[in-house]
């Protein structure tokens, strides 16, 4: 992982000067587009995350934009492809994220930024559902500020958000539904957002500590697995 991370600051910055360049090099009558997506999404929209290594975006614009998201990568020193649109490739993606997106900013009145947020974030979170990066606890700490914000979200809110993106509830994982409705039910997310994200961290430095040891071993069919062989071998090691 890069040790280049995103805040809402400097990612804020990083988007200007983007639009900036993308105008000098088109003009002012080629409008674009960018969705951000996931931590880019978290760290706009929320304050319990304060940062984001990687920067996935939906990009509805020509490749002249992509040119300047390199220009502007090299020119401030961020990791190749800092801004993508590769998560397409992944489960959480569809088409209809872009009905849902809601509209953040616009600079050099060229380019409008758009982010993901509230149920729909949660559903692409449950989708992905995974136990060794942020999913579950960006579930809970965007279940979180939305009760402080006073637009708690019910689990009939989250259901209809993965309904409308992914089409039936079912596609995601049974667990995963019952974490996020017990999670709704039992409330209390301030404590349990601390206890999930240093789950999600013990889970992560198990999988590359064994992934040294057997690298081509871990899949994503197989990954629920090891990590709970691995939890099972560390607690019995601890006693």
């Amino acid at each position: 992982m890069s040790d280049v991370y995103f805040s809402k600051e400097n990612l804020d910055y990083y988007l200007k000067e983007l639009a900036k360049d993308y105008r000098k090099n088109n003009g002012k009558n080629v409008p674009a587009e960018i969705i951000l997506i996931g931590g880019a999404s978290v760290v706009i929209n929320y304050g319990f995350r304060e940062m984001t290594y990687d920067m996935d975006a939906i990009i509805n614009a020509s490749s002249s934009l992509k040119d300047s998201i390199n220009t502007i990568g090299d020119r401030f020193g961020l990791p190749n492809g800092w801004m993508n649109d590769d998560f397409k490739r992944t489960e959480s993606y569809t088409p209809k994220l872009e009905q849902y997106a809601r509209y953040y900013r616009t600079y050099s009145n060229i380019v409008t930024f758009r982010t993901i947020t509230a149920e729909y974030l949660i559903a692409m979170k449950m989708k992905s559902g995974r136990r060794y990066k942020y999913d579950r606890s960006d579930i809970i700490g965007i279940l979180w500020d939305q009760e402080k914000n006073g637009d708690s979200l019910s689990i009939e809110r989250v259901k209809k958000a993965v309904e409308d993106l992914y089409g039936n509830y079912d596609v995601v994982s049974c667990e995963v539904r019952e974490f996020v409705e017990q999670a709704i039910k039992d409330g209390g997310y301030e404590e349990k957002y601390s206890l999930i994200r240093q789950l999600e961290i013990e889970n992560k430095d198990n999988l590359l500590e064994y992934q040294e040891i057997k690298s081509d071993v871990i899949t994503e069919d197989n990954v629920d697995d090891i990590i709970d062989a691995l939890r099972k071998r560390k607690e019995k090691n601890k006693s």
